[in-house]
């Protein structure tokens, strides 16, 4: 898969260590986001019309969180409630930090219907929306349950993806 932005192909290897498929392709359709659509199950990539790589960690964000069964199923739109969205924000913004990345690329001006700067304040600031959903599907604990298991605390994942 050939990709020009560097962050892009950071992204893209990332989630195929995790065990998500990328593949690259021309996008003719509207997607939810530019350049990015989800086929199968997994990632679809039109390197030519991606605005931001960071959508592609909340995109990924969704697959995660979605259960190995149904993940295979998902098409499209796979935005399922509020519940789903919080836990694929806190998922991306754990994927950015564990690659090194800014947040901001993630939690761009343009992204999350303009509230990208509240979100990386509010992440920033320690108050992770999301939280509580990626530590109920197994992903990640908060920082008492971390302690009390004598494992690390989000934003270090115990695991990428859902079973």
């Amino acid at each position: 898969m050939t990709i020009s932005n560097p962050i892009t192909s950071q992204i893209v290897a990332f989630l195929g260590e995790i065990g998500l498929e990328v593949r690259a392709g021309i996008i003719h359709e509207p997607t939810v986001l530019p350049g990015i659509q989800i086929a199968a199950g997994g990632l679809v990539v039109d390197d030519l019309k991606l605005l931001y790589p960071g959508d592609l960690l909340h995109e990924a964000g969704h697959l995660a969180v979605t259960s190995a069964d149904e993940r295979a199923r998902l098409n499209g739109d796979v935005g399922q409630g509020p519940a789903e969205e919080m836990a694929a924000i806190a998922w991306s913004y754990a994927a950015a930090r564990h690659l090194n990345l800014d947040p901001a690329v993630v939690f761009h001006a343009a992204g999350y219907r303009d509230g990208g700067a509240s979100l990386l304040e509010n992440f920033n600031s320690g108050y992770y929306i999301g939280l509580p959903m990626v530590q109920w599907l197994g992903l990640a604990l908060d920082d008492k349950n971390a302690r009390q298991a004598g494992l690390p605390a989000y934003p270090i994942m115990l695991k990428w993806l859902r079973d």
